[in-house]
C-alpha cells in the first residue's frame, strides 16, 4: 500500500490533477532534515535552468517571480509546517510533523504546482521518502511550458532528493 494515500487529508493534491509523478529514496534523516538538503540544492546548473525559465517567462507571458538575493542555505529548523508560512519560494499548504509537508509554487496564470513529501518511518532506523509532484493546467501556456521543463523536472527532483539525504 503506498503510504501516502493513508493520508486522506492528502487526496486533493491528487485530484483532477493534469500531471503528477511520486518519486522514493531512503535514508537515515528526519523529515525537517530532508526537506532542508532538497531546498538547499543549487549548483550552477540549477541556476541556469531559472535563466532559461526567464526565456520562457518572457515568451509565453509567464509571471514573473522575484528572484533571491541570495540562494538559501535550510537548517531543519528553517523548515516551517505552518500553512500559510514560505519556505524558500514555496507556500507551506497542509504538514503533519513527522509525517508530511505539501507546499504551492507561487501563484502563476499558467498551472498551480504541488510539491510534497511524504516520510515513511522503516524497521531499520532509515526512513523511506515520498516526493510527489502534483500539476493541474490553467491556461493553454500550462502544458506547453510544463512539457518543455518536464525532463529537467525529473533530473532536478532526484538530485535535490539526494541532497536531501545528505543534511
Amino acid at each position: 500500500m503506498n503510504p501516502i494515500s493513508k493520508y486522506t487529508e492528502l487526496d486533493p493534491y491528487f485530484q483532477d490533477i493534469d500531471y503528477g509523478d511520486i518519486k522514493t529514496i531512503k535514508g537515515c534523516v528526519s523529515l525537517k532534515g530532508f526537506i532542508a538538503g532538497m531546498l538547499s540544492y543549487y549548483p550552477w546548473w540549477i541556476v541556469g535552468l531559472y535563466r532559461v525559465r526567464e526565456i520562457l517567462v518572457r515568451v509565453l507571458g509567464l509571471a514573473k517571480h522575484v528572484k533571491p538575493d541570495k540562494l538559501p542555505s535550510l537548517a531543519p529548523e528553517d523548515v516551517s509546517f505552518t500553512p500559510g508560512d514560505n519556505v524558500t519560494f514555496f507556500s507551506v499548504r497542509k504538514a503533519k510533523e513527522n509525517h508530511y509537508w505539501v507546499t504551492e509554487t507561487p501563484k502563476d496564470k499558467h498551472l498551480t504546482a504541488y510539491l510534497g513529501v511524504v516520510a515513511e518511518k522503516m524497521d531499520n532506523d532509515q526512513t523511506k521518502f515520498y516526493v510527489f509532484t502534483s500539476v493541474k493546467y490553467k491556461h493553454w501556456t500550462g502544458p506547453v511550458y510544463f512539457n518543455i521543463i518536464r525532463p529537467f523536472h525529473h533530473l532536478v527532483v532526484k538530485k535535490m532528493m539526494q541532497a536531501g539525504l545528505k543534511h
